[in-house]
């Protein structure tokens, strides 16, 4: 191998990703599985995950493992973290990538219900899960964890605001991790911008006449990012290549103001 294939190797490696089946998730489960890890596709869509995994071992040749969970109900994490470890024997990188933002009219229109459910899914969620694997990361002598947060946590839009606050809270939650299972845990904040997944088909950017003629033009690169441009992130996150990274929060935004 070449240095950088070196430094980037995941070779024998077990990568779980939750929200894994498509966007963002399923393109850094490609990777991870390029790179040769084994890999855990967990999401609420069980026949997504499988048609995602056979994809991934019939192109990759590597061992992917399909979970039905959501990952905003705490009491079915267990479950997915025991299936994961019966499967494989353990978890090296654990990708908190699952996550929602409804739309809503007004601040007054979001129910209990949906603000709950955004919470739930986008920070309480990734705290138990990563709880519960970073311990037995740490029994196995190291791993990563890379909590996928959103621009909107450090520029919230009256549009989002009980997901930018969970993220927020999960960029709180990455330094928190990264002090609770260090040394030889590594936990880390992947900070995503606008890209151009199935999420984003319901974006509200208002209407064509309230739209200049790029709405992106507010970012350095003025455009919304591909999906497969979070891989060279992930990958740096989730292999040695960042191995005195930690606690820190890696911005793929194209550039926000």
């Amino acid at each position: 191998m070449g240095y950088a294939d070196d430094l980037f190797d995941l070779t024998d490696r077990v990568v779980l990703v939750t929200g894994g089946s498509r966007g963002l998730g399923r393109e850094m489960a490609f990777a991870a599985a390029e790179c040769g890890a084994d890999v855990v596709i967990a999401s609420r869509d069980l026949e997504s995950c499988v048609m995602t995994a056979e994809e991934i071992s019939s192109s990759t040749g590597r061992a992917a493992f399909a979970h039905k969970v959501h990952v905003g109900r705490w009491d079915q994490l267990d479950g997915l973290v025991d299936a994961s470890y019966d499967r494989f024997g353990r978890v090296d990188v654990l990708i908190n990538n699952a996550g929602m933002s409804p739309l809503y009219d007004s601040l007054t229109s979001v129910t209990e219900k949906l603000f709950d459910a955004v919470v739930n899914l986008n920070l309480k969620g990734p705290f138990r899960l990563s709880s519960l694997i970073g311990e037995r990361m740490v029994a196995d002598g190291g791993g990563s964890i890379i909590n996928v947060s959103s621009t909107g946590s450090l520029r919230p839009d009256p549009h989002m605001l009980p997901y930018a606050a969970a993220k927020a809270g999960l960029n709180a939650l990455t330094e928190g991790l990264a002090k609770a299972y260090g040394p030889t845990v590594r936990v880390n904040t992947l900070m995503a911008g606008p890209f151009l997944t199935d999420i984003s088909k319901a974006w509200d950017l208002g209407t064509q006449s309230e739209l200049p003629s790029n709405p992106f033009s507010g970012l350095d690169l003025q455009r919304a990012g591909r999906p497969a441009e979070i891989i060279g992130a992930a990958l740096f996150l989730a292999s040695d290549a960042s191995s005195f990274t930690t606690g820190s929060i890696l911005r793929a935004d194209g550039g926000i103001p």
